[in-house]
């Protein structure tokens, strides 16, 4: 389904079901998993199912893999037009209801001040992010006002098979992937992509946060699936190749850790100093935040770490450097 980004596309999931009614009853319909943003073209895109793919049966469940706007911003209109149950973790479902009240690291003067403290003072950007104070609430149509939990290793029966949820963090508060082993597919979500690595960022709501390490320990738990498991990933083609995958993404950050490491060795750094190291392209001020906070997530995990101290210059901004 087609995004208003960069990344101009999501792939959403819909799986064939039947579930009791509170009748008892056996009632045969679709599962959903992950909605899109709360866009017209989006709207559109869903009616076009609804009249052709769905063989005149009903949307059952929507299951929503994290709170992240493409994934939940149409969650609520497609709940409140099926009469649907919303599944979510619960750290998601609550995240979700807060960013809709406003910020919470999605814009605003706050958060303007939280990249100025990493050193980046390109006012362009900064009044970017000064008028980002409704961004989240105008992607996400409305979280609806009750949910089932998802916790991880809960089971989940869709067509009489089962899908077992995989917690994972760093990308988003409490990301649920899910597996199926007598099918032998992974619906990964953002954690696990075949082409790009998942953003992984530091934010304003939780600015000591070292999002990397759990990132990292979540990808760990992937090696435990069968090597030959058929991943659908949310963006990007299905793949095969998991652990392959897995490691690939693992490389990739430690050798930015490393370009990072390497760059201290002269000068102390600031989160907006590394952004050349880690991104060699032109950033446009929507990506430039995603970058803020990449950085950050690779600085904190060496501070955490100790392979790094970090210090207030005389200007305010937080740099870091070797230790001593």
């Amino acid at each position: 389904m087609t995004l208003p980004f960069a990344l101009d596309h999501i792939n959403l999931w819909l799986l064939r079901d039947r579930q009791e009614d509170a009748y008892g009853k056996l009632v045969e319909g679709w599962t959903v998993v992950d909605c899109c943003v709360n866009r017209d073209q989006a709207r559109a895109q869903w009616e076009a199912i609804f009249s052709t793919q769905l063989e005149g049966l009903p949307v059952l469940r929507v299951i929503v893999t994290h709170m992240h706007p493409d994934h939940i911003g149409l969650a609520g209109w497609l709940c409140q037009h099926w009469k649907a149950p919303l599944w979510i973790s619960a750290t998601d479902y609550n995240f979700a209801r807060v960013a809709m009240q406003g910020r919470e690291g999605f814009g605003d003067e706050a958060d303007a001040d939280f990249y100025s403290l990493h050193g980046q003072h390109d006012q362009t950007f900064l009044n970017h992010v000064r008028g980002r104070g409704s961004y989240y609430s105008s992607l996400v149509a409305s979280i609806p006002g009750t949910y089932h939990r998802i916790l991880d290793g809960t089971v989940i029966t869709i067509n009489g098979r089962s899908w077992h949820c995989i917690a994972g963090y760093g990308h988003a508060p409490e990301h649920m992937a899910l597996h199926c082993p007598e099918l032998g597919v992974l619906i990964s979500g953002d954690m696990v992509l075949p082409r790009i690595s998942t953003n992984v960022s530091v934010h304003a709501s939780e600015p000591e946060a070292n999002p990397l390490q759990l990132f990292l320990d979540s990808l760990q738990r992937y090696f435990a699936l069968p090597q030959d498991t058929y991943v659908l990933p949310s963006h990007g083609k299905p793949f095969t190749g998991l652990h392959q995958r897995v490691q690939q993404l693992l490389d990739h950050h430690q050798e930015r850790l490393d370009d990072i490491m390497q760059a201290v060795q002269t000068r102390v750094l600031s989160a907006a100093d590394i952004l050349p190291i880690l991104f060699k392209r032109q950033l446009d001020p929507h990506q430039m935040t995603f970058a803020m906070g990449e950085a950050l997530a690779h600085l904190h995990y060496l501070w955490y770490s100790r392979q790094l101290q970090r210090r207030r210059d005389d200007q305010g901004v937080l740099r870091f450097g070797l230790p001593g």
